[in-house]
C-alpha cells in the first residue's frame, strides 16, 4: 500500500461523493439541500487537505527537521477559522443545517471507500 496513492483515490472519491451528493440534494431539497451539502462537503475537504498538510509537516521532524512556526499557528488558527466560518453560515444563511452536515461526512466516506478498496484490490 503506497499511502500517497490512498490519499489521492481518498481526494477523488471526496470529489465524486460531492458531486453525486449535491445533485441528489439539489434535486431532493432544492437549493437550500444542494448548497448546504456543498458548503459542508468543501468545509470537510479543507479540512482533510489542512490536516493530511500538518501531518506532511510533522512528519519531518523524523528526519530531524523541525516544524516551523508557521505550522504551529496554523494548527491552532485551523479551527478557529473552521468554527468562524460554521458560525457565519448558521446565524447568516439559509441554507439547511442539515444538509451540511451530511457535507461533513463525505470525507468519512472516502476514506471507507478506500478502506473497500484496498480490501478488495490488495489481493492482486
Amino acid at each position: 500500500m503506497d499511502p500517497e496513492r490512498a490519499v489521492g483515490r481518498i481526494s477523488r472519491f471526496t470529489w465524486a461523493l460531492t458531486a453525486s451528493g449535491a445533485i441528489v440534494y439539489f434535486a431532493m431539497a432544492g437549493w437550500r439541500g444542494g448548497l448546504g451539502f456543498l458548503l459542508g462537503a468543501m468545509v470537510a475537504y479543507l479540512n482533510f487537505r489542512w490536516l493530511k498538510k500538518t501531518v506532511d509537516a510533522l512528519g519531518q521532524t523524523v528526519t530531524g527537521k523541525p516544524p516551523s512556526a508557521r505550522v504551529a499557528v496554523f494548527l491552532g488558527l485551523r479551527y478557529l477559522l473552521l468554527g468562524l466560518a460554521a458560525y457565519a453560515i448558521l446565524r447568516f444563511s439559509e441554507i439547511s443545517l442539515m444538509a451540511c452536515m451530511v457535507g461533513l461526512f463525505v470525507p468519512t466516506a472516502a476514506v471507507i471507500l478506500e478502506i473497500l478498496f484496498e480490501l478488495i484490490y490488495a489481493r492482486t
